[in-house]
């Protein structure tokens, strides 16, 4: 299974917001600690204020911040809503499946339970599970130095 880069990008995104706690950031402070470009940092902001994970605000004393507790943000919750690529063969996909095995064959069943188990297994962790702990100080004056 791979992550889309998206999905990888609003980890980070989300990380870095609760290391900041109830502080505000900018765009550019996260582009500046992780090297990723502005454009795809804005459009990974934009989507999780979309999806209520983030608050941002513009103007003087703007900025962006966590909309809900670290604690709150469930990570398979989250990935599953950050991930546009939910097909892993092609037989998940009614446009584009070809295979003439289809509906005779068990994999794609077997595939989506263990799509399934991979989200649940995620949902048991929550974005401040990432953040806390013995690591929290290193994650800090990495990212926020």
């Amino acid at each position: 299974m791979n992550l889309s880069r998206f999905s990888d990008y609003s980890l980070r995104v989300l990380m870095y917001a609760a290391l900041k706690g109830d502080e505000s950031f900018m765009i550019d402070e996260v582009t500046d600690a992780y090297g990723i470009s502005r454009h795809h940092v804005a459009k990974v902001i934009h989507n999780l204020a979309k999806l209520c994970y983030l608050e941002t605000r513009q103007g003087r004393g703007g900025g962006i911040r966590l909309a809900c507790p670290a604690n709150e943000i469930r990570l398979g919750k989250l990935i599953r809503e950050t991930e546009n690529q939910p097909v892993i063969v092609e037989c998940f996909s009614v446009e584009t499946n070809s295979c003439p095995i289809s509906g005779h064959c068990r994999l794609k069943g077997l595939l989506a339970e263990a799509m399934e188990a991979f989200y649940e297994s995620l949902n048991r962790h929550t974005l401040n599970d990432l953040v806390e702990g013995p690591l929290r100080k290193r994650l800090s004056r990495t990212l926020l130095h």
